[in-house]
């Protein structure tokens, strides 16, 4: 039986499963807006939850008439955008499982999530990604059919001619289905997009996003005056889903992007979010706008006045009188920086949450001293999305905060961190794993190294396995120097290398965005290729790469730099769709380079 319940500032929708909560959306929100999206650039418009119901309703039902079972699995392809979450809804009305497939899978790897799942139907976004499916349907012998969003394809359903085998349907076979549907019961297949191997696909249930809704209701306002979700982040990922979820069983508004990476700034000034949940790369890059491109003078007076910031705004979430000593110059840094840092977020933003890879701590500190909330947490598709947090109410930065209601950390006598809880995972489809991943007593091993404090801050210290053992013996975590580096605005991705090797050495790729302004300024070349050789820029890195040392003991140090000629991309193979880098790929791809770093070869 479903369930709602209602807080002090609205309603919520929470029910046992998601598979209703479409139709429970549309009844309890009616034509309040779920959806803004935008006709053409920069011109939004809204939809309702109950126009949302009643398409989810429509899909649901063509895919009964495509004869869809319960249980049986179907993949999405397709990017972040308001159909994307109709086709989500309407698969897991049936009693179906989602199967996520990221947009920007090549067709080889499509080919490895749809087959592995045994999906019997695909719904691609257009017919550029159905030309990825047709080109390995070879491979693909359990796919029965595919489905079109936009326009029409060759071998695709139209979503016209889906709702035309919705017509002879009633709305009420699809709510039995959906009703039918328990917490045990597989919601999404989310295959991880892995640094090292072969994505495996986390069995989620229906009762694993439920219990990580529900502990995470803190995590971010929905509630209150006009709350508005802005959603970029790939709904394939278990992160951008869990905010989905949380806007919905609120009655929030959902701002989807337009698609560029490049417009992401200024659709944040446009739709004018309360919350926001993203990866650090983001907020590195609004803090490099806002910071690291100024001279070091003017650099060092918005840090200072950052510093006061948090410090007074602590002060205030504690309730606590703020000395006039304190309000007087907070009250000029307000009017000179803070607001202008607002501004660059829509200047409404309630809560920011980051996660996915590590944030430099002096990013968060700059960002909430300016009002700017930017919340580090800590998860893994194998738990729901979510296992800790920082609050308003309770923050270390640098760490990545206390767990969760409900969730249990500890740490191994290794230093793995180990986790328990309602969101563990059911497993990884048609594969063991004994170590990652492995749940012994309820416990996940999640494979990252940490620290828990006395206060119950939990630390991430690195990944077991990008522990960098040198020649001589050492064991080196390459986080904090990459850190370090990318937080420099000439730099986009910096990765240390040095596994049984004598000494470390890094590899750096320059931030076209900063860098070719700066050249042009200069009358040097603007492509970055020549760039990346130039002795200026070699210089500028050089002593970027020397600050990053001088933080670091001897051994940590890295003793050569290896300056790239374009950028780590997705497309490439070497970032995840979070945009974490994949080390074991760079360490292969760039092998000849790194050797002649020690004179190898």
């Amino acid at each position: 039986m479903s369930t709602s319940t209602t807080t002090g500032t609205g309603t919520t929708v929470a029910g046992e499963t998601i598979a209703d909560l479409a139709f429970r959306a549309g009844e309890a929100f009616g034509d309040a807006p779920f959806a803004r999206f935008q006709t053409a650039p920069g011109e939004w418009t809204d939809t309702s939850y109950r126009e949302l119901a009643d398409r989810v309703t429509r899909f649901g039902l063509g895919l009964l008439g495509l004869g869809l079972d319960a249980g049986d699995r179907v993949s999405v392809l397709a990017t972040t955008r308001p159909e994307w979450s109709v086709a989500h809804f309407g698969i897991v009305a049936t009693g179906a499982v989602h199967v996520s497939v990221y947009p920007t899978n090549s067709p080889e790897e499509c080919a490895w999530v749809v087959g592995n799942s045994g999906s019997r139907g695909i719904v691609c976004e257009d017919a550029a990604q159905v030309a990825k499916i047709a080109a390995v349907r070879d491979e693909l012998p359990e796919l029965e059919w595919i489905v079109v969003l936009e326009g029409e394809a060759d071998g695709a359903v139209s979503l016209a001619a889906l709702h035309e085998r919705a017509a002879s349907r009633e709305p009420q076979e699809l709510h039995a289905r959906a009703a039918a549907v328990t917490p045990e019961d597989p919601y999404v297949f989310m295959y991880t997009s892995g640094t090292t191997g072969p994505p495996k696909g986390c069995v989620l249930s229906h009762g694993n996003y439920r219990w990580i809704v529900r502990a995470s209701s803190d995590l971010a306002p929905m509630e209150g005056d006009d709350p508005v979700l802005y959603l970029f982040l790939p709904l394939a990922h278990a992160f951008a889903l869990l905010f989905q979820l949380s806007a919905i069983d609120a009655g929030a508004v959902i701002a989807y992007w337009g698609g560029d990476p490049a417009r992401i700034v200024p659709e944040l000034t446009q739709v004018r979010p309360t919350v926001l949940p993203s990866v650090p790369r983001i907020f590195e890059k609004i803090y490099t706008l806002a910071v690291g491109s100024k001279p070091p003078e003017e650099q060092e007076g918005m840090l200072a006045a950052a510093r006061l910031g948090v410090r007074v705004r602590d002060m205030q979430v504690r309730g606590e009188p703020i000395p006039a000593e304190l309000q007087e110059p907070f009250d000029r840094a307000e009017a000179a920086l803070f607001q202008n840092v607002r501004a660059l977020f829509g200047g409404r933003l309630e809560r920011a949450v980051t996660g996915a890879a590590p944030i430099a701590k002096e990013i968060l500190e700059f960002f909430y001293g300016c009002g700017v909330p930017v919340m580090e947490g800590y998860g893994m598709t194998e738990t729901s999305t979510g296992s800790s947090v920082n609050t308003l109410e309770e923050h270390r930065f640098g760490t990545v905060g206390k767990p969760l209601p409900g969730v249990e950390a500890k740490i191994a006598d290794d230093g793995e961190l180990l986790i328990r809880g309602g969101h563990i995972f059911q497993g990884y489809y048609k594969m063991e794993d004994a170590s990652f991943g492995a749940i012994d007593g309820g416990w996940l091993h999640t494979g990252d190294l940490a620290t828990i404090d006395g206060d119950g801050y939990v630390s991430i210290v690195g990944r077991k396995k990008d522990i960098i053992i040198t020649s001589g013996g050492k064991n080196l975590t390459p986080a904090n120097l990459e850190n370090d580096l990318k937080r420099s605005p000439w730099i986009s991705q910096a990765v240390m290398h040095g596994d049984r090797r004598p000494y470390p050495v890094v590899l750096v790729t320059l931030d076209a965005e900063t860098l070719v302004p700066w050249a042009q300024g200069r009358g040097l070349p603007t492509d970055v290729a020549e760039l990346s050789r130039h002795p200026e820029v070699v210089a500028m890195i050089q002593a970027e790469v020397d600050a990053a040392n001088a933080k670091l003991a001897p051994v940590e140090q890295v003793k050569k730099v290896l300056i790239l000629d374009r950028d780590l991309t997705q497309e490439t193979g070497e970032l995840t769709p979070t945009l974490k880098v994949k080390r074991n790929i760079v360490n292969e791809r760039f092998q000849e380079q790194f050797d002649a770093l020690y004179g190898v070869g």
